[in-house]
């Protein structure tokens, strides 16, 4: 699985009709709500604005689309496609599209719509997605830096610490480490 590190943009003018794309890294549905209301912000004389999503959840992906108003398949099916074909997920890629006055039939939508979503994507960096977990480990206070460390070495991030008797510290950690952290600390 991979996800958005850096967004992309992106924007092609086909028989008069001018689409713009944004594809953006979205943790959940509410910043895919965010983002597609940002883009819609910023063109506000567009007449229409596609999407898809995927999410990634406990329970699974959640994947959506929507054709905001173009013939059904025609328009937030084909950005799915292409986030389904390069294994995205926690993405929202959203096409504006500005008619231009030439109808361009069901294909030539489809292309359009999916074109403009790649391009977008080709325009974001990509990388690998990374399965967080969150561990609680006790440590005593001499090792509390020395784990701090460890911990933003890998990308991971301290959520809570508690002061006692030990350091109850609570980080969110790639899930491939729990196991080592446990063993050196636990």
């Amino acid at each position: 699985m991979q996800i958005i590190t850096q967004p992309g943009q992106a924007e092609q003018t086909i028989n008069k009709s001018r689409f713009v794309a944004s594809a953006d890294y979205c943790a959940d549905e509410r910043a895919v709500a965010l983002a597609l209301r940002r883009l819609a912000g910023a063109h506000q004389s567009a007449h229409h604005l596609a999407y898809a999503f995927r999410i990634k959840t406990p329970q699974g992906i959640v994947q959506r689309f929507s054709d905001a108003g173009e013939p059904s398949g025609t328009a937030g099916k084909p950005v799915l496609q292409f986030l389904e074909g390069r294994d995205l997920i926690n993405v929202c890629v959203g096409v504006i599209r500005y008619y231009g006055g030439i109808n361009l039939g069901t294909g030539g939508l489809a292309r359009a719509y999916g074109g403009t979503a790649k391009m977008a994507l080709d325009a974001a960096q990509i990388g690998p997605f990374v399965e967080m977990q969150k561990i609680r480990i006790d440590l005593d206070y001499k090792q509390l830096d020395i784990f701090t460390r460890e911990i933003a070495r890998m990308n991971g991030e301290i959520l809570d610490k508690t002061f006692g008797e030990f350091v109850t510290v609570i980080a969110a950690v790639p899930a491939s480490e729990v196991p080592n952290l446990q063993q050196k600390y636990g």
